[in-house]
């Protein structure tokens, strides 16, 4: 049975981010304080890539504590190997150093360094931008015309970041969509985008790259012959396979957008 991601399940789920915020104490985070990301079941990116954006998450905010320890507070999102930075940075040279530390992760394609230059955000503050971050991914799932998982939403300073493969149509709606949630400043947009076509291409090339089901022959179920021994399977291997990186998709004339769009 399936159960659809709800205005209410968005709510619980941008609690318990902030319950995992509130306790958390490094000042580099993965992902975002206050990043609700995609689910993989439909995800726009192939396995793959999902996995490798986590990499480079990981690999991107420890470089930068090893590098700045506490003299800066920043966010890291990935989403198709493009990178966004968000955050604080009491000098301008520590946020060119957040930058050129992103910018040479392996397979990182392009950074957009959306760090401040000032004093680290609050803790209200940050609390606040994680139930604004709940509320416009539940407003995401509220407009029917919408696949609110090909979204990812961080927001930092009341500033709500969206970030995705998504076709015009979508990220305009989208985009007033956010616009119009209480307590939001400003919406940058920092999307990939496709068009209709293209959309329709890839989704049916992810489509074809999940294993088809397994359908039990009727024929092999029947009950063995006493005499026989009862079958053995062979352990299935331990792990998940990963996907294999598909190669990037090449920009249309829209293509990526490496400077946001407010």
């Amino acid at each position: 049975m399936k159960f659809p991601l709800s205005r209410t399940m968005c709510l619980v789920c941008s609690t318990a981010a902030l319950a995992a915020a509130l306790s958390a104490c490094a000042p580099v985070l993965i992902g975002g304080g206050a990043v609700m990301g995609a689910l993989v079941a439909t995800d726009r990116r192939t396995t793959g890539t999902q996995v490798e954006d986590e990499g480079i998450e990981l690999r991107t905010a420890n470089r930068i504590r090893e590098a700045l320890g506490d003299r800066v507070h920043v966010n890291v999102t990935s989403f198709n190997r493009q990178v966004l930075l968000t955050g604080e940075a009491e000098r301008a040279e520590d946020k060119q150093r957040v930058e050129q530390i992103a910018l040479g992760v392996e397979n990182v394609r392009s950074v957009v360094n959306e760090v401040g230059v000032m004093p680290p955000s609050s803790l209200s503050q940050r609390t606040n931008d994680t139930f604004i971050t709940g509320k416009v991914r539940a407003s995401l799932v509220d407009a029917k015309d919408l696949i609110a998982n090909a979204f990812t939403v961080v927001t930092e300073r009341d500033v709500v970041y969206l970030m995705g493969r998504v076709t015009s149509r979508e990220a305009n709606r989208a985009t007033d969509i956010a616009r119009g949630v209480s307590g939001v400043r400003k919406v940058v947009r920092v999307f990939e985008i496709v068009s209709e076509e293209e959309l329709a291409r890839s989704n049916a090339a992810l489509n074809a790259r999940q294993p088809a089901p397994v359908v039990q022959d009727p024929a092999a179920v029947s009950t063995p012959p006493a005499a026989a021994a009862p079958a053995t399977s062979a352990p299935a291997a331990s792990g998940v396979q990963a996907t294999p990186l598909a190669p990037l998709p090449t920009p249309a004339a829209t293509g990526v957008v490496t400077q946001p769009v407010r």
